[in-house]
């Protein structure tokens, strides 16, 4: 971002000692003393936020006024503009701005003081929120790893005061937000989506059998009506068959484009499951939309240049990407609802080959444990050894199951390799202390399912030795074909990566298809209700660096 960028400036002009003082600048100075001095200002009513960034500002400004009329229109339209970033208006003194509207020419000294610390105060914290986010990702996400940005203050100042004196103010906000596709396809979408809304919304599908190509119902026209103001159905090239209450083919695939658009199975056929994603309101849609950005806002710009593997837990999707560009892409199962896969970023530096299992101890305590006391055979069953501290294999009657209320248990369960082994044939480490990493499995068949919330909150992946012939190509001696010979032998054995790889684990429910077209995710996590509520919750300073 062009904030770490350092633009020369000349010092501002120092007032003669016989001049007289100006009015504005002394009620400017006054106030910013009182932030500076630690205080809380609030003008017009609004609390100014930017404590940190205003005082410099303003010094390095020599306390006279930033914004004149022009440069105040300006502003208007970037506040009015940051809607389509999923942002409000009102958190950034839209209203009192626009109440001292002709302070710059008919405003006391006072009035014309206050308009400008508010325009200043608004403009830092756009900038601040569009590169940073408004949320603090660590107060909904405690454990947030993500690469901390900061931004160096004395090019920050110098990038905000010329901003404003060449009157590029909307420019800067470009420099400021992410710039990849999926930002710039969510901005797209939450302005197509408002204008719908603003239309009164799409109409809602009346509940009765499945409606299927070759039927005569009186929904059929509705449903060509949703489709059509979702972009799903393009009604002047497709035209409307006689009778209009005829399900055809035209309509059929406008559906099946809806169904894949949604995550769900592409029948063409609107039974319970899809009249429900048809009648989600285009309101949760909208809040959908700006959820996403907002997570957007966090990590995005972290997805630049170099190679970087990207799990989307919510689209059960795994990428590699080089320069931004999908290179390989497959298919994944995350962990179950009640077992979640964290959010999180690591470096991937080695891979395993033929691995053993171990089993963690989030597992042990879940799903091992209950069933010993029950005394069942899952031992057997899974073809656990008992080890003791030692490493010596036990016999399973040899171990004491811990009591009720107790999970101590001074053994290790491991599952040798081999083809029925948890992890299959690979797995992908990075440090990380949820016990989490990529791996092959023996459930391939759950692949095919669309919804694929199935681990205990490791990643499985398809094609997992597709990703690790990428992952281990800078070495040649590597190849496809070497790593299925070391497989086979069914040795276990750790192999490095000659170039560590950074992963990324996000959540996204929205995305974009190659094709365009805007995809719109089950939430398995119930997470967005949380981000959204933080989002439009008035802004707090956090732990971070703050404007």
């Amino acid at each position: 971002m062009a904030f770490a960028q350092t633009v020369s400036q000349s010092p501002p002009s120092t007032p003669s000692p016989s001049a007289a003082p100006d009015p504005i600048a002394e009620a400017l100075r006054e106030r910013i003393d009182a932030l500076a001095g630690g205080g809380q200002v609030a003008v017009e009513g609004d609390t100014l936020r930017a404590a940190r960034a205003l005082p410099l500002l303003y010094q390095a400004n020599g306390f006279r006024p930033l914004w004149d009329e022009i440069r105040l229109q300006s502003l208007r339209d970037v506040l009015v503009d940051i809607e389509n970033d999923g942002l409000r208006p009102s958190d950034y003194h839209i209203e009192a701005l626009n109440r001292l509207r002709d302070a710059p020419r008919t405003g006391t000294p006072l009035q014309r003081a206050t308009l400008d610390l508010l325009a200043t105060d608004a403009y830092a914290l756009v900038l601040y929120h569009l590169y940073f986010g408004k949320v603090d990702p660590v107060s909904i996400e405690p454990g947030w790893n993500f690469t901390k940005r900061e931004i160096v203050e004395a090019d920050a100042v110098s990038f905000v005061l010329e901003r404003i004196r060449s009157n590029r103010v909307r420019e800067s906000l470009a420099d400021a937000r992410p710039d990849h596709w999926l930002y710039l396809a969510g901005r797209e979408a939450l302005a197509t989506h408002r204008s719908i809304a603003a239309l009164g919304g799409w109409p809602q599908i009346a509940a009765g059998p499945t409606l299927r190509a070759g039927i005569i119902d009186a929904r059929v026209p509705v449903l060509r009506e949703r489709l059509a103001m979702s972009g799903d159905f393009a009604l002047v090239q497709r035209g409307t068959p006689e009778p209009a209450e005829l399900f055809d083919p035209a309509l059929e695939a406008a559906l099946q484009h809806f169904q894949r658009r949604h995550r769900i199975g592409d029948d063409g056929a609107a039974g319970p499951a899809t009249l429900r994603e048809l009648n989600v309101p285009v309101e949760q849609r909208i809040a959908q939309i700006r959820t996403n950005l907002e997570r957007g806002r966090w990590v995005l710009h972290e997805i630049s240049k170099g190679d970087v593997v990207m799990i989307d837990i919510a689209g059960f999707t795994v990428r590699y990407l080089r320069d931004r560009e999908t290179l390989w892409q497959a298919r994944v199962q995350v962990g179950k609802p009640f077992r979640e896969t964290p959010i999180f970023r690591s470096t991937i530096d080695h891979v395993v080959l033929n691995p053993t299992w171990t089993v963690p101890p989030g597992i042990f305590a879940g799903d091992i444990l209950p069933d010993l006391r029950r005394g069942g055979n899952v031992l057997q069953r899974k073809r656990l050894k008992v080890l003791d501290a030692s490493g010596r294999v036990l016999d399973p009657s040899e171990i004491r199951v811990p009591p009720a209320g107790s999970t101590r248990f001074p053994y290790t369960l491991r599952q040798d390799a081999g083809p029925d082994n948890a992890l299959g044939v690979v797995k992908i480490v990075f440090p990380n202390p949820y016990f989490v990493y990529l791996h092959d499995t023996p459930s391939k068949n759950l692949f095919a399912e669309d919804s694929r919330a199935f681990s205990s909150g490791c990643i499985r992946v398809e094609r997992p030795l597709e990703l690790a012939a990428r992952l281990l190509a800078p070495d040649p001696q590597w190849t496809p074909a070497a790593l299925q010979s070391a497989t086979a032998t069914g040795i276990t054995r750790a192999v490095r990566l000659p170039i560590k790889v950074p992963v990324l684990l996000i959540y996204w429910t929205m995305d974009r298809d190659p094709d365009g077209s805007l995809v719109f995710k089950p939430d398995i996590y119930a997470r967005d209700a949380r981000t959204l509520a933080a989002l439009d919750a008035p802004f707090r300073v956090g732990g971070r660096i703050a404007p």
